[in-house]
């Protein structure tokens, strides 16, 4: 059964969940009016195919509008946001293929080595968004050998077209130096992490010039990175069995409604919700949708 983001929003609906049939491919399939995502980032790979309606997507270099027939994809790790582009808000089906089963296909079916990435953010692209939806309605009716199926096809047709190779690092420079020090430090300090202010001085360096280099390292200021750390650690609590309260206080949130919404606006559904998709077991039969 789906979830709505907020019971009092009965034109809202979403549920976030893994299929066992497909290992490392995790699925979101949505209505929002209302509803907005912050700005945050994956370890993975999105791609989105709207159904109906508009939705405003914030990259750093503008925001898009994913609109029926476009296939939204974002590479893993860029920090983007969005919410409704049109008074009807939007509905849509999202894939989040983690990096090493896209690396795998890549190297199956495309001659890009190497760390890979997609080139576009958006594309008008009919066939691919359907594909992307077929990936949900063979997951739904417990069609692994569809839904896997399916995927790959529609994965190695966007890497093929739009796909490139990310180009190998160069020595960080000392502003992304510091930038990768202070991430580990909120890492390992995230249920009690410093002030900006004391973390520059740990770091040898100064309030603003430590948030300009983090900033441009990651995207986003610390206090930003860190919720979105916060979220995904408390995402893997949730899924080993930790009640949402409990993994709340240890990844740093005050309490559980403090991590309730946070969660919402990054991953889509509550985290209770969240946790009882991922406590399911999934059989033949599709899933109940508003």
């Amino acid at each position: 059964m789906a979830t709505k983001p907020d019971s009092g929003r009965t034109d809202e609906w979403a549920r976030h969940w893994q299929y066992p049939g497909v290992p490392g491919l995790d699925l979101l399939r949505a209505r929002y009016v209302r509803h907005s995502f912050t700005r945050h980032s994956h370890e993975g790979y999105v791609l989105g195919a709207v159904r109906r309606g508009i939705e405003d997507v914030i990259m750093p270099e503008g925001t898009i509008q994913a609109r029926p027939g476009t296939v939204v994809m974002i590479n893993p790790e860029v920090p983007h946001a969005a919410h409704a582009g049109a008074p009807e808000g939007w509905s849509y089906a999202t894939l989040y293929p983690s990096s090493e089963l896209v690396a795998r296909i890549a190297d199956e079916q495309t001659t890009l080595r190497g760390t890979v990435a997609f080139g576009e953010t958006i594309v008008e692209d009919e066939s691919s968004a359907r594909l992307v939806r077929a990936v949900h309605r063979a997951a739904e009716e417990g069609n692994a050998l569809a839904a896997d199926s399916v995927l790959r096809v529609v994965v190695a047709r966007l890497l093929l077209r739009h796909g490139r190779t990310v180009p190998a690092r160069t020595p960080p420079a000392a502003g992304a130096r510091t930038a990768a020090t202070a991430r580990e430090v909120l890492l390992e300090r995230m249920a009690g992490p410093p002030s900006l202010e004391e973390l520059a001085h740990e770091l040898g360096t100064s309030p603003f010039a430590l948030l300009r280099a983090f900033k441009t390292a990651y995207g986003m200021p610390p206090h930003t990175w860190l919720t979105n750390a916060r979220v995904r650690a408390a995402r893997r609590l949730l899924e080993a069995g930790t009640a949402p309260a409990e993994a709340a206080v240890a990844v740093g949130f005050t309490d559980q409604p403090h991590l309730n919404r946070h969660f919402a606006r990054i991953v889509g559904v509550p985290p209770g919700a969240y946790q009882r998709e991922r406590a399911r077991t999934y059989k033949t039969g599709r899933a109940d949708w508003p």
